[in-house]
């Protein structure tokens, strides 16, 4: 640049003898100073691309920093507006190793403040000549400003976004948890990454300003009473696990989900423990006497059986050295309804029996209760258990809830189908219309059925079983299930996984509500630990508190024609 300088200089610096050499060294002249000025901005260029390249390469951290920052995630919010996941602003501390000249001093100095810094760790980051280094993520403010006190060269601070979860483990299986990096990996979370989200964190578009706010069909309230009760049941009976969900029959969305025992998602150390899957939709169960109200919506649905049919329950049946038996048993002739209430096994069985082996097995799967749940947005979500080959004792036993396994959700949402006038519709932890849900319905059972089932169900809780989940004014059906549980390959008497299926107001129904009981014991002063003692009163809380949040009045003036007496012999 210099030597074209002095050309330059040299040149304009020449006398002008003729005309002629007036013209010629004027463009001469002219081209010098034009060869000046693009030299001049070509080194300027140049040093600006180097100061640029020596930056990045010396002070890699400005632009991990920004990867950082942008690096965000949307806030998470229920259908009423209330947040729960947000991003909230913390400090890291960080090193540039090629600017500490004693490493050791450095180190004695941070733990004067941080104790807890791995001396190996920390000391071969320090030692090891990098332009970057991470030595304490998230870090509180009151040690930052200790640790600037300090003085240290070649230490600094970053801004980073950490998730928080403002109701702590009330929707931790649904919400799932992010990791240090503030990636999802359980829940919402991960699907959100699964989703578009990571794409977007990759190219560097997903900064606060440009995340709108994903909002959720569940309702914290109702969350909070649904865990509060699941709380109490675990305490009052002794359980060892509880679980419940409330479902919209007409739009698919889940309003509330809990699974107990939790964690907290803002401290997720137990997540990964055992006990702390989200039974509802990542765990698979015999449903037991629940499985009832499908059989018999089958049977009823077939047109092979009506609600004035009878069947002989006075026997057990027996299948090689096999015999099914009924729990309270009548000993004598049932009607449809009678079935239903009693929870007879035996009638049960002859039901199932009317429609055959290939008939039963083809209405199972038509409700969804034999393949993994597609479509919700979790993706902790197990996959249902069948028999190999579906036989006479298989069919038998799968009709009152034994010999498969499928998941509480599952369960929940086939049953919103028997109430809601046939439709199986999808579960969703989004919003969404019934004009939507119509969308993707699928007719499953005729009205006319699903009519009959809201009947026996009502009927139950009048008559039967379900009396504890009855709630004045809102109208209460369902059934009760108690299914021994497997220990050591072999049905025990002693352990029980109960469950009680409801809906409300069984006149027009808005919700469903399931909930399961893992190994209860008998509350004091009973004897018998069955779903009717535990699971049903402890949906009937749920419903009294839920019931008036989501706008259903109760009605003290509705006259309740569920009457078994038509149906006796």
């Amino acid at each position: 640049m210099i030597k074209v300088l002095r050309t330059l200089g040299s040149v304009l610096a020449q006398p002008i003898t003729t005309q002629g050499d007036v013209a010629a060294q004027t463009r001469q002249r002219l081209g010098w100073v034009m060869l000046a000025v693009v030299a001049l901005f070509a080194v300027v260029q140049g040093r600006l691309i180097f100061l640029g390249t020596e930056e990045n390469r010396t002070n890699l951290v400005g632009y991990t920093a920004d990867i950082a920052l942008a690096a965000a995630r949307p806030e998470i919010v229920d259908r009423n507006g209330e947040t729960l996941a947000l991003d909230i602003p913390v400090k890291s501390l960080f090193a540039e190793p090629r600017l500490i000249e004693n490493p050791d001093e450095t180190y004695e100095s941070l733990i004067t403040v941080l104790p807890d810094l791995d001396f190996d760790t920390t000391m071969k980051r320090l030692k090891s000549g990098a332009g970057f280094v991470w030595l304490q993520r998230e870090i509180t403010p009151v040690q930052q400003q200790e640790i600037l006190a300090l003085g240290l060269p070649g230490v600094g601070f970053r801004q980073e976004n950490k998730r928080y979860y403002p109701a702590g483990p009330s929707a931790s299986h649904i919400l799932g948890h992010t990791n240090i990096d503030n990636q999802g990996i359980a829940g919402m979370e991960k699907h959100l990454d699964d989703n578009g989200l990571r794409a977007l964190h990759n190219s560097g578009f997903a900064v606060n300003a440009a995340l709108e706010k994903v909002e959720l069909s569940i309702d914290l309230r109702v969350q909070h009473y649904m865990r509060a009760a699941l709380t109490e049941a675990i305490e009052k009976y002794r359980a060892i696990a509880a679980a419940g969900v409330v479902l919209d029959v007409h739009t698919g969305e889940i309003v509330a989900m809990s699974s107990l025992p939790d964690y907290d998602p803002n401290n997720p150390v137990d997540a990964l423990k055992k006990d702390r899957l989200n039974r509802m939709s990542a765990g698979v169960f015999e449903m037991g006497s629940t499985f009832k109200a499908f059989t018999t919506a089958m049977a009823l649905d077939s047109g092979k059986v009506s609600m004035s049919s009878r069947f002989d329950a006075r026997k057990p049946l027996r299948f090689g050295r096999f015999t099914i038996n009924d729990f309270h048993g009548k000993k004598r002739v049932l009607s449809v309804p009678e079935v239903f209430i009693y929870s007879s096994n035996i009638g049960t069985a002859k039901m199932a029996d009317v429609v055959g082996i290939d008939g039963h097995r083809e209405f199972i799967k038509r409700i969804g209760l034999l393949d993994r749940m597609t479509g919700l947005e979790l993706p902790e979500i197990a996959r249902p258990t069948e028999p190999k080959r579906w036989g006479k004792l298989s069919s038998v036993t799968i009709s009152f809830g034994h010999g498969m396994s499928t998941t509480p959700l599952q369960t929940a949402v086939a049953a919103a189908a028997m109430v809601n006038g046939g439709k199986l519709i999808p579960p969703t932890l989004m919003r969404r219309s019934v004009q939507d849900a119509n969308k993707i319905a699928k007719q499953v059972i005729k009205p006319k059925t699903s009519d009959e089932m809201r009947y026996l169900m009502r009927l139950n809780v009048l008559d039967g079983s379900g009396r504890r989940a009855e709630v004045p004014g809102f109208l209460v059906g369902g059934k009760t299930g108690t299914a021994d549980k497997v220990v050591n390959g072999r049905y025990s008497r002693n352990s029980r996984f109960n469950a009680f299926l409801s809906t409300f107001p069984v006149t027009n129904p808005r919700y469903v509500v399931l909930v399961i009981i893992d190994e209860p014991k008998p509350e004091k002063g009973q004897v018998y630990a069955t779903a009717g003692m535990n699971a049903a009163p402890t949906v009937g809380k749920i419903i009294a508190r839920a019931a008036p949040l989501l706008g259903v009045k109760p009605d003290f003036d509705v006259r309740d024609t569920a009457q078994l007496s038509s149906y006796r012999r």
